[in-house]
């Protein structure tokens, strides 16, 4: 298992790869991504809707609150994933959107 300064260290470098995606990708998204205080949050207009990602150091893992539900991504071979299905941080959250939002042309590249 990784050490604490090591998790906070990657899921600092995971969440701030994301937020940028999820930046350039807003306008078309019909979204807004906004951090504070190391937690970001996907802020939906229609349907309106919320997702919040944050980093869980006690139990090194990355939280998703959306959809009502929750997914919690562990660090495996490299990279946060969702052990369920092996989807990796950013399809993972691409998947997500374009369910809550109906658009399959959304992309996080």
């Amino acid at each position: 298992m990784m050490d604490e300064q090591e998790f906070r260290r990657e899921a600092d470098n995971a969440l701030e790869q994301l937020k940028q995606s999820l930046i350039d990708a807003e306008e078309d998204g019909g979204f807004e991504a906004e951090e504070n205080s190391g937690v970001l949050n996907v802020v939906f207009d229609e349907p309106k809707g919320k997702f919040v990602f944050t980093p869980n150091t006690p139990v090194r893992q990355i939280w998703i609150s959306a959809l009502s539900t929750s997914f919690k991504l562990d660090w495996i071979d490299g990279a946060f994933k969702l052990p369920k299905t092996g989807e990796e941080l950013k399809p993972l959250t691409e998947r997500l959107i374009r369910e809550h939002t109906g658009n399959e042309d959304i992309s996080l590249g």
